[in-house]
């Protein structure tokens, strides 16, 4: 069974890395990380586009355009 772990990003370079990393050291190997990147004003979409590029369990998803987050 693969198991999915969703990430939400939103300006999260600080620790992004070292959360990805955590991820992808544990033992069940059956899974794909999911980087939702909702487009972030600092480093972290260059930080999930490596990811993606390095590793294949690791999806990013990049919202279209910047979430308002009053709305929520």
């Amino acid at each position: 069974m693969k198991i999915s772990v969703i990430v939400p990003v939103f300006n999260t370079e600080k620790y992004l890395r070292l959360c990805v990393e955590s991820i992808l050291a544990q033992t069940y190997t059956n899974i794909e990380v999911l980087l939702i990147d909702d487009r972030s004003k600092d480093a972290s979409g260059k930080i999930c586009d490596e990811y993606a590029l390095k590793d294949k369990s690791c999806l990013l998803y990049t919202s279209p355009s910047p979430r308002d987050m009053r709305r929520s």
